[in-house]
């Protein structure tokens, strides 16, 4: 893989050195161009997480992913620059009953710059989350801008709260630190969002992207665009989704 045209696609032109400042940078840039996106699950098409396949659909064909293609390919990315990256099992918490979904849910990365202490939660496959790494190691709250994030201690890991535009408080996913083998341990959990009635993916059509001042995001029949903690919500044709898909997300079914 060409490391300068995955660099093009989510249009990062910075200082390529192993620091904070690119780690913040590098993630703020791929969450704004690259979207949270599970189109290829309602259109029958199967995801497959080797490196090749994620490469062409991310960086040739110019589409997003859910969590396991995102943070699976910039996982690729960091380590090409310098990083040192640990893939995690992380949780969905499920708010209707108090519990967490399965094993491998979620993938998500810790990121570590050599030599140096401090380990980084870093997501881009979330969603409408943190757009900037989050050190695990601080208790308190991490603000980014109208929002705020905790990582709580929880039982032999932590816990990821995120406190809204409106002040509400909501659990977003449970991780713990212990490595695993990508893509490997995540493919039976893969398969399973793809392909289960009790996914949220096979239930839902979601594309979303992070933008300079909050979010835009086709939720279902619905077109959302947050600006500055203010959200419009727009009815959606379906005769309208395809020209809303390259508008906003630079897609093309």
């Amino acid at each position: 893989m060409n490391i300068h045209d995955y660099l093009s696609r989510i249009g990062f032109e910075g200082k390529l050195n192993v620091s904070v400042e690119t780690l913040h940078a590098l993630q703020l840039a791929h969450m704004k161009t690259v979207p949270f996106e599970n189109l290829d699950i309602s259109l029958g098409q199967k995801i497959r997480l080797d490196m090749d396949n994620l490469r062409d659909k991310i960086v040739t064909r110019k589409r997003g992913g859910f969590c396991y293609e995102l943070n699976g390919l910039f996982a690729w990315l960091l380590k090409e620059i310098g990083f040192e990256v640990i893939y995690l099992n992380a949780r969905d918490f499920h708010e209707e009953d108090g519990t967490f979904g399965i094993d491998f849910d979620h993938l998500a990365l810790m990121v570590k710059i050599p030599n140096e202490s401090i380990r980084w939660l870093v997501d881009v496959g979330w969603g409408d989350s943190f757009t900037s790494p989050l050190d695990i190691d601080n208790a308190n709250w991490q603000e980014q801008s109208l929002r705020a994030y905790c990582l709580e201690p929880f039982q032999n890991g932590y816990q990821l709260w995120q406190k809204g535009y409106d002040g509400k408080i909501v659990r977003q996913y449970y991780f713990n630190l212990t490595a695993h083998s990508f893509p490997f341990e995540y493919e039976a959990a893969c398969v399973y969002h793809q392909t289960s009635p009790q996914s949220i993916f096979t239930k839902n059509q979601i594309i979303s992207r992070a933008t300079e001042d909050g979010r835009v995001s086709l939720d279902n029949d619905e077109l959302i665009i947050t600006k500055r903690g203010q959200q419009i919500r727009l009815p959606v044709h379906e005769d309208e989704r395809a020209t809303l898909l390259k508008k906003y997300f630079g897609v093309v079914l």
